[in-house]
């Protein structure tokens, strides 16, 4: 799973565990375990959620400041409206 530059040491320090992605279909499995620069991540669940659902505790955990920049980070790959469907993934650090 790719994160942006700016990211990757909240994941490896587990300060981010969740992630919202505008995906086709999921590229990641619950239980696989993905190199984040030095550290691997190990995905909890995947949920496919209207972006409207996002909270602000998912905004948090995301470690974006707010839904705003949590919804243009994530827009890279298109649009998103409160109606679109992303995919909320939680993960956590392998120790």
């Amino acid at each position: 799973m790719q994160f942006s530059p700016d990211l990757r040491d909240d994941v490896a320090s587990g300060e981010i565990t969740v992630s919202f992605r505008l995906w086709s279909r999921p590229k990641v499995k619950v239980g696989g375990r993905y190199l984040v620069g030095l550290v691997h991540i190990e995905i909890d669940s995947i949920e496919l959620v209207p972006f409207s659902s996002v909270t602000g505790a998912d905004v948090r955990r995301s470690g974006e400041m707010d839904r705003e920049a949590l919804r243009r980070r994530a827009a890279h790959a298109g649009p998103i409206d409160d109606d679109t469907l992303v995919y909320r993934v939680e993960f956590h650090v392998v120790p």
